[in-house]
C-alpha cells in the first residue's frame, strides 16, 4: 500500500511553517497516541504514520529531499525514527498545559525568532522575466556585544533560585498542583544581574538588514519566497525565524496574466476587420505580425503560441490571447459620411441586406419572434 503524503497525514500546506507543523502533529498525537487509543490497532498504525510525518517535516534536510523526491528521498527508519511510539508524549502534554497554566518545560529553553512577511510589488516585466532584488526588511537580530545573552560582556547569566531553572513553579491547591511562570525570572530560567547596555538584557536588538533576494522567473502574485533564518533572532541564543517574502505583480497597462497565459485587446479599423490583412500587435519581447481575417467580427480572440509566461513549477510556456475589438471611425467629415452613406445603400435592405450582415438580420428575427409568441 502506497504511503499518503506527509502534508496530509499532519493536515497543513506544503509551505507550512515548522511551528504550524508543530501545532498539528500536537493536536493529532493528543488525539491518536497509544495511551488513549486502548489497543486499538487501526489507530496505533495511524499514530505511527503521525510521528514518521512530523519527523521529516521538522528536520530541514529530511524536508527539503522530501519536497523534491518525496517518499524515495527520505529514510524514515534512519537513525530510530519514523517509529518511536512514545517517547515525546511527556513533551506533548508539556506543550499543551504548559500553555494552559501559564508555564511549560520548554519555557526556560532558547526560543526560535518570529517569522517575519515582506511584501514586495514587481512589474510584470520583472516578474516573467526573473530578478535579482535587494530589499530593506526591519527585524530584531542578536546582539553583538554580548552574543545574544543579554548578560554584559565578560558576564553571564545565572540560573535561577527560585525556579532552579525550569522557568516555572509549583504551587498547590488542594488536590492539585498547578504549574506557574517563574515569578523571578519570568519563565527563562535565567537571571541576569547585570544586563548588556546595548540590549539592556534582551539578547536582541533592532537592525533594518539589507537582502538580496533572488525572484526566479515566472512568478505570480501569491507567491512566497522562503529565505531560512532571516526572520527575527531567537530569545536565548534560539534560532533565528524565517523571512517570507510575498510577492504582488503590479497591474499591467496592455496585458493582463491568467496563469501563464497573457491576455490584451487589439483595435482594429473596420475597414481592416472587413477585408482583412496584418496588424503589428505587443508581446514581452517586442512587436509581431499578426494576420487579421477578411469579415473578423469584434470580440474574435487569436492565439500566439509560446508569447505568454514561463511557469516557474513545470517550464511550460503559456500563450498570449489577443482579442480583437473593432472600432468604430469617429470625427468623420462630410465626404467619409457620404461614402458610408452610399456604401450602405450598396448593400441593400431587408433579405438583400441580410447576406451582409447576417447578425443584425438574425437578432431582429429572435425579437420578432419573441414578441409574436407573447401575443399567442
Amino acid at each position: 500500500m502506497s504511503k499518503r503524503d506527509y502534508y496530509e497525514v499532519l493536515g497543513v500546506a506544503k509551505d507550512a511553517a515548522e511551528r504550524d507543523i508543530k501545532k498539528a502533529y500536537k493536536r493529532l498525537a493528543m488525539k491518536y497516541h497509544p495511551d488513549r487509543t486502548q489497543g486499538d490497532k487501526a489507530l496505533e498504525e495511524k499514530f505511527k504514520e503521525i510521528q514518521e510525518a512530523y519527523e521529516v517535516l521538522t528536520d530541514e534536510q529530511k524536508r527539503a529531499a522530501y519536497d523534491r523526491f518525496g517518499h524515495a528521498g527520505v529514510d524514515p527508519n534512519r537513525g530510530g525514527g519514523g517509529h518511536g511510539g512514545h517517547a515525546d508524549f511527556g513533551d506533548i502534554f508539556g506543550d499543551v498545559f504548559g500553555d494552559i497554566f501559564g508555564g511549560g518545560r520548554r519555557q526556560s529553553r532558547a526560543r526560535q525568532g518570529s517569522d517575519l512577511r515582506y511584501n514586495l510589488e514587481m512589474s510584470l516585466e520583472d516578474a516573467v522575466r526573473g530578478k535579482n532584488v535587494e530589499i530593506k526588511v526591519p527585524t530584531l537580530v542578536g546582539c553583538d556585544e554580548c552574543d545574544g545573552s543579554g548578560a554584559k560582556k565578560g558576564t553571564t547569566p545565572t540560573t535561577c533560585p527560585t525556579c532552579h531553572g525550569q522557568g516555572q513553579v509549583q504551587m498547590r491547591q488542594g488536590f492539585f498542583a498547578v504549574q506557574q511562570t517563574c515569578p523571578t525570572c519570568s519563565g527563562r530560567g535565567k537571571i541576569i544581574a547585570d544586563p548588556c547596555r546595548k540590549c539592556h538584557g534582551h539578547g536582541r536588538v533592532e537592525k533594518t538588514k539589507t537582502l538580496s533576494v533572488k525572484v526566479p522567473a515566472g512568478v505570480d502574485t501569491g507567491d512566497r519566497i522562503r529565505l531560512s533564518g532571516e526572520g527575527e533572532a531567537g530569545e536565548m541564543g534560539g534560532p533565528a525565524g524565517d523571512l517570507y517574502v510575498q510577492v504582488h505583480i503590479k497591474d499591467h497597462p496592455i496585458f493582463v496574466r491568467d496563469g501563464n497565459n497573457l491576455y490584451c485587446e487589439v483595435p482594429i479599423s473596420f475597414t481592416r476587420a472587413a477585408l482583412g490583412g496584418e496588424i503589428e500587435v505587443p508581446t514581452l519581447d517586442g512587436k509581431v505580425k499578426l494576420k487579421i481575417a477578411p469579415e473578423t467580427q469584434t470580440g474574435r480572440m487569436f492565439r500566439l503560441r509560446g508569447k505568454g509566461v514561463k511557469s516557474v513549477r513545470s517550464g511550460s510556456v503559456g500563450d498570449l490571447m489577443c482579442k480583437v475589438v473593432v472600432e468604430t471611425p469617429v470625427n468623420l467629415t462630410s465626404r467619409q459620411k457620404e461614402l458610408l452613406e452610399e456604401l450602405d445603400k450598396s448593400m441593400g435592405t431587408g433579405d438583400e441586406a441580410a447576406k451582409f450582415r447576417p447578425k443584425e438580420k438574425g437578432f431582429f428575427d429572435g425579437v420578432k419572434k419573441f414578441f409574436d409568441d407573447l401575443t399567442n
